[in-house]
């Protein structure tokens, strides 16, 4: 009977913990990111911390295509590979990639695949449906708000009536956001002047080709252009062009201002939904697309005297963060 009993509670106390049970696996996380910059950095960086933080034991392998889409499709290969638990893709041509490889392999179609940095997942051909995804993808959205990114340059430049944008065109996200920047330029009488680039290489000819033609600069979240933006500064330094941008991380970079998201959020947010599915058990065909939240605006100083604006104090006032 004392053995009986002995085994008995034993059973009870199992019972009594399945989540630490399930915590105590160690998980496989194949993470593919397009490129690197320090926005995508953080979005990985604050996936990493949210799960190291819960307790969340994850074996991390992590490629970088390095903006080469011919070395994301390779890397999808080899995830595919690895048989991993969950797949993290971050930013859209990654994310399109892995989610590919099912028809390669079609085990991945069992593995949860969540993205973040990906401005518009249903029309990239990542979920069907954003509230519920139906497959095995899901995961965080950057869609940003454009129309107040040409509010907030027009409170810089009252006056403004040519904008220029610099953007990769074979990038998705990057063509959404560009056709609602050129309607909420229409809507306040603005005129859009585009620019594209390629690669990484062409942006600085692509942002040389605005000179003279348009009063200010918007570098939106495309990741071909967040990744030489440094290119961008040195142009609109030359032709006293203000550079906006629509990510933070730009800012000291080079850019006179961004009203955007905080890439190390956006990556923790994406962490907790793949707690909810490594360890909680929900599945990404239930779990609806999310949204960035929260706003921040930062400001450079050194950058707006060196391309010929001043800020104005009311956006001084309500600054996150002010570089001087």
């Amino acid at each position: 009977m004392k053995r009986f009993t002995i085994l008995a509670l034993a059973a009870l106390l199992l019972a009594a913990l399945p989540p630490t049970a399930a915590m105590a696996k160690t998980f496989t996380v194949s993470v593919n990111q397009f490129v690197e910059h320090p926005a995508l950095d953080a979005a990985l960086k604050g996936f990493q911390d949210y799960l190291k933080e819960r307790g969340v034991d994850v074996e991390y392998k992590v490629h970088n295509a390095q903006a080469n889409m011919a070395t994301a499709n390779q890397i999808a290969q080899a995830i595919a590979g690895e048989r991993p638990d969950l797949v993290y893709a971050i930013a859209t041509p990654s994310a399109q990639t892995c989610a590919q490889i099912v028809k390669k392999a079609p085990h991945m179609a069992e593995v949860p695949l969540i993205f973040a940095a990906v401005t518009d997942p249903a029309g990239a051909g990542l979920v069907r449906d954003i509230a519920a995804p139906g497959a095995n993808v899901t995961g965080v959205s950057d869609m940003t708000p454009v129309d107040k990114h040409v509010d907030m340059i027009m409170e810089f430049i009252p006056s403004l009536k040519e904008l220029g944008v610099v953007y990769n065109s074979g990038e998705a996200n990057s063509k959404t956001l560009v056709d609602m920047l050129r309607k909420a330029c229409t809507a306040k009488g603005v005129t859009l002047v585009e620019a594209t680039a390629s690669k990484t290489a062409d942006v600085y000819q692509a942002t040389k080709s605005l000179g003279g033609r348009v009063q200010a600069v918007y570098a939106p979240t495309d990741n071909t252009v967040v990744a030489a933006i440094e290119s961008m500064v040195k142009v609109c330094q030359q032709n006293s062009m203000p550079l906006f941008a629509a990510d933070v991380g730009s800012v000291p970079r080079g850019a006179v201002a961004a009203l955007g998201f905080d890439y190390y959020l956006h990556g923790r947010q994406a962490g907790a939904m793949a707690e909810r599915i490594l360890v909680g058990g929900q599945t990404p065909a239930a779990t609806p697309v999310e949204f960035q939240e929260g706003m921040t605006l930062h400001l450079n100083l050194p950058a707006a005297k060196a391309q010929g604006v001043e800020i104005p104090e009311a956006l001084k006032a309500r600054a996150d963060k002010i570089i001087e």
